[in-house]
């Protein structure tokens, strides 16, 4: 059975990379006292190891590959009918609810199912050999149960301009030589949720292209050590609390995300991991079919605001408050945005269709109404959590000040409610919620629901597209016999 343990996985990311944090340059990172601001980020991502060796979630987070016929991680496999798809969104609202962040293996998990079927079609047309090499590629992963990032977001530059008219052509990624072995490739990845506890990641071009823009029609698998690769990581809000002795000041403790910066300094791409070269009129179909399973994939958003309603819930009761109507609906009003995000992740899971080379797409309207709906309610969530908790998430004094000596007492004294919480409970309880309203875990709560999967003007130009209305006023005059 190709599952790693959690202590394997952990043991199979220590590897020598090209990292920087803090101006500092980074191999070893396990060994670096920066390890405590990456560590949380890698237990998030063990979560998942676990859960898929736990009798009580393996119909969840195990499934078997139609490549090998063995039990592999649902984050390795390639949907093969609606139940796959309703499994996904199921699997991403309990890992929410286990880790209250981003568990960072859905962007190269939504990677692969486009590229399955896009590599397909490419096939067909210009009679290549990229869907046969996914799934040797893909093969591999699954085998060894690895975890894939997945970059598509380049830094663009100029945003006015095309990518072939920027000033520095590296804006966006792309091909500067090809010889009889592979390719080489320069440019940069912003954005890469995952990317230094990954083995390998999946890399896309970032928008359509067009003429003259070829040599930004790539797709590849690529090694996340490999020569040519570094790395910068991205800073989070308050991420030095992390390096203090306590653990209260974080928040969210346990648990926690990562985003890096990542560059290609003229790095090797061998042919047998390349899946798109210079096919412009496929670079639009891998986009928007990435972007619909991404914005699917935002069921996680309902498994965090499970546990942020849950904070609510908790705040209000250590406060003597739960019982007060307008407390009470509040929390209703939580609860109801939260199922109306699972309702349109599920709905497109449900309404979703086999594409031609076998594997299952969920329905792209939908899934842009989906994320559109995610630019939205989590504010609001966070808004409502503020409320009930109070001005004292952003008022509360240090962990430190909690355990001296002169102190102590004196906050056990002012700041004791009931007896629901002890006050040091009640310092974890704020400063939890201050996480999500402040953005102590990356990427934050709020900000990564706007603009993760693409900002929401993204969604609103698919929603155009797949809104049908002509089909709507034809319904009008088919009701009212117009001719």
């Amino acid at each position: 059975m190709p599952l790693k343990t959690p202590e394997e996985y952990e043991e199979s990311i220590k590897r020598e990379v090209n990292l920087y944090m803090f101006g500092e340059k980074i191999s070893r990172f396990w060994e670096h006292p920066y390890y405590q601001i990456i560590k949380p980020s890698i237990t998030t991502t063990k979560k998942i190891y676990e859960l898929a060796l736990i009798d009580e979630y393996k119909d969840i987070m195990t499934t078997t590959s139609h490549l090998t016929g063995e039990i592999i991680n649902r984050f390795t496999s390639i949907h093969q009918s609606i139940e796959d798809l309703l499994k996904k969104v199921e699997m991403q609202r309990l890992l929410g609810q286990k880790t209250a962040c981003c568990f960072q293996r859905c962007v190269g998990y939504d990677a692969a199912n486009a590229l399955y079927s896009v590599t397909y079609e490419i096939d067909q047309k210009y009679d290549t050999k990229y869907h046969m090499r996914f799934k040797q590629y893909w093969k591999e992963v699954q085998k060894h149960d690895l975890f894939v990032a997945g970059s598509m977001t380049d830094p663009k530059g100029d945003r006015g301009k095309r990518p072939k008219d920027q000033q520095d052509p590296d804006a966006f990624l792309h091909i500067v030589e090809e010889n009889d072995k592979g390719i080489i490739v320069r440019g940069a990845k912003v954005h890469q949720t995952g990317f230094l506890n990954s083995h390998r990641a999946l890399v896309m071009p970032t928008l359509a292209m067009r003429e003259g823009e070829e040599d930004y029609a790539v797709s590849f698998g690529i090694d996340t050590n490999v020569k040519g690769l570094t790395m910068i990581y991205g800073r989070q809000a308050s991420d030095k609390r992390k390096l203090e002795e306590g653990k209260i000041d974080v928040g969210n403790f346990k648990y926690g995300g990562q985003e890096l910066f990542v560059i290609f300094d003229n790095c090797f791409i061998p042919h047998q991991h390349i899946f798109m070269n210079k096919e412009i009129d496929f670079t639009g179909e891998l986009v928007n079919r990435f972007a619909g399973y991404h914005r699917q994939s935002y069921a996680c958003k309902t498994g965090v605001g499970d546990v942020l309603i849950g904070a609510a819930a908790l705040s209000a009761q250590s406060l003597g408050v739960a019982n007060t109507s307008h407390i009470k609906e509040k929390l209703i009003e939580m609860i109801h945005l939260n199922e109306t995000l699972w309702c349109s992740a599920v709905a497109c899971s449900a309404k979703g269709f086999k594409r031609p080379a076998g594997n299952y797409e969920m329905d792209m309207l939908l899934a842009n109404v989906n994320k559109q709906n995610v630019t939205r309610f989590p504010y609001e969530l966070v808004r409502l959590a503020e409320d009930i908790a109070g001005g004292i998430i952003c008022t509360l004094p240090s962990e430190s000040d909690l355990k001296n000596p002169d102190t102590s007492k004196l906050l056990e004294k002012y700041l004791s409610t009931n007896s629901i919480l002890p006050t040091e409970d009640r310092f974890r309880l704020i400063r939890f919620i201050e996480s999500f309203a402040m953005g102590l875990t990356s990427p934050s709560y709020r900000t990564e629901s706007l603009h993760g999967a693409g900002s929401p003007q993204a969604q609103r130009i698919m929603i155009a597209r797949q809104g049908e209305l002509e089909k709507k006023i034809n319904l009008v005059k088919e009701i009212l016999d117009m001719k």
